[in-house]
């Protein structure tokens, strides 16, 4: 088993790491702040989920084209269930670590308020904002059910809270099916959240169940049981592989005890064709719940329009995705890749040769020191080198005086200018005009904290028509490559350091 060496050093020369958050079976999650992002953008701190072939032990050729089409797998699911509440994929790429291990990575948005599962050992949650999460969950869960995409590990500790913990989103796509398959379900998720047909101790205990076939209900079961413990403060150890028939004696007497329990019953069924078939019938269902958090007393007239879970979106989020990844296995010795961690070494000084070290010089009774004193006359070479250091002294102050009023007359200059006092003054004769190095966002404002208007892709084609602290106002004169489906805009801000500036 070898770990990455991250720690303290700088991603793709953007990325700082600082912190390993956790590591499981085949990735390692850090903490970084990216450089290029304002420090107001809501992601200027990013999680780096590297893929580390080298935690298994029996490493093969197989393996480890397994684990990279594994992680490969997760990016397209991720992109594919963009959702306000589901965790969304900012960037990726290939590097090597400071000792030189080749790995790829993926760049997530970071999710400061912590998972739900902590959440709840510190305190109660209300019964209302419990469902307020429930409903988030459901809203994203549905979003990926219709696009094919099953989760397979819902489970609070897969649940993370932004910062004010007023959205939750769904994190871990690493062992979601991409596609809807009659290809056999491997063991997967945690044991007290994991459907029954997840688990191979129960293959032939269940009559004629098809599990073969792998359907939303298997995420709905886990979700009940998260439901469960979001609402009672408590997992669900004594149902583990069973349906709930049960709730903890804290909760029990209730109003809405009987009805969460019918519910949760119904949605953690052994059979999956018992459950509930899709996330809003779930919702749905809980109906009498919602009514009396809301409302703090049973009605028995429900209301007449159910509506399907809301999405709740957060600050920061954008329905474009980046650019998708195609990762290849790589082995250990390959060359370096293209985008590389720099690594710092000491330099090494060589000897000094003997003919540059300096001789002394010996002192013997035959060469006498004597100090001469040296007559000052007005032809004297120190009174002319006083003259020149006065003439100097005094040419150092006339220039820096006149920088400093050359500086107050730009400062002023660009600051009317910016407050639209005086014209900005450019040369009619002359455009500047710049091509893309890499695929980057099209914002409103000269400022990583605007909203994203577009997406120019690597080597587009811009023509510049403003310039403010290196950010640029550009019209997008052709782009590098066809994105289909993308509603880009023609004119927006992009940042200097990704642009080859030329001019015409």
């Amino acid at each position: 088993m070898k770990e990455l060496v991250l720690i303290n050093c700088r991603l793709d020369r953007r990325y700082d790491i600082y912190e390993q958050l956790g590591k499981g079976s085949y990735a390692e999650v850090f903490l970084a702040r990216d450089t290029v992002a304002s420090p107001q953008s809501p992601h200027s701190e990013v999680v780096i989920k590297a893929l580390n072939v080298f935690l298994q032990d029996d490493l093969d050729a197989d393996l480890e084209r397994t684990l990279v089409e594994n992680f490969q797998n997760e990016a397209v699911a991720l992109d594919r269930v963009r959702h306000p509440n589901i965790i969304s994929r900012i960037g990726h790429g290939t590097a090597r670590d400071l000792k030189g291990t080749v790995f790829h990575y993926l760049v997530l948005e970071y999710l400061s308020g912590g998972d739900l599962q902590a959440f709840v050992r510190k305190q109660q949650i209300p019964l209302q904002q419990a469902l307020g999460f429930i409903e988030q969950i459901c809203a994203g869960l549905g979003h990926a059910h219709e696009k094919g995409i099953i989760h397979r590990d819902i489970k609070p500790q897969n649940l993370l809270l932004t910062a004010d913990r007023s959205t939750v989103k769904i994190a871990d796509f690493g062992v979601a099916r991409v596609n809807l398959s009659d290809s056999p379900i491997t063991r997967v998720g945690t044991n007290i959240y994991a459907p029954p047909e997840h688990s191979p101790m129960f293959a032939g205990q269940t009559g004629n169940l098809e599990y073969s076939r792998l359907t939303p209900a298997a995420d709905i079961y886990s979700l009940a049981k998260s439901a469960y413990t979001l609402i009672t403060g408590e997992a669900p150890r004594a149902y583990a592989h069973e349906p709930i028939t049960g709730l903890p004696e804290l909760v029990r007497s209730e109003e809405w005890a009987d009805e969460l329990l019918r519910v949760l019953g119904k949605a953690t069924a052994a059979d999956p064709r018992e459950r509930h078939q899709s996330v809003d019938e779930l919702w749905a269902d809980l109906a009498v719940v919602r009514q009396i958090a809301a409302d703090g007393e049973y009605s028995t007239m429900l209301r007449a329009r159910v509506e399907a879970p809301q999405p709740h979106v957060a600050r920061g989020y954008s329905p474009l995705p980046p650019a998708q990844p195609n990762f290849e296995p790589i082995p250990e010795t390959e060359p370096a890749p293209r985008q590389t961690v720099p690594t710092y070494t000491r330099p090494v000084y060589p000897a000094p040769l003997k003919s540059d070290v300096a001789k002394p010089i010996p002192i013997t009774a035959e060469v006498p020191i004597v100090a001469k004193p040296v007559p000052i006359t007005a032809e004297s070479p120190i009174v002319a080198k006083t003259k020149k250091r006065r003439t100097l002294r005094r040419l150092a102050t006339f220039v820096i005086i006149i920088g400093i009023f050359t500086g107050i007359l730009y400062g002023t200059a660009t600051y009317m200018r910016g407050r639209g006092l005086i014209p900005e003054i450019t040369n009619p004769f002359k455009t500047r005009s710049a091509v893309a190095k890499t695929d980057i966002y099209l914002r409103s404002g000269p400022d990583a904290g605007n909203d994203q208007i577009g997406l120019v892709t690597k080597n587009s084609k811009v023509r510049i028509v403003k310039e403010q602290n290196n950010w640029y106002q550009v019209d997008v004169v052709e782009q590098g490559r066809t994105r289909n489906g993308d509603a880009n805009a023609t004119r927006g801000w992009l940042n200097g350091k990704y642009l080859e500036l030329s001019d015409n």
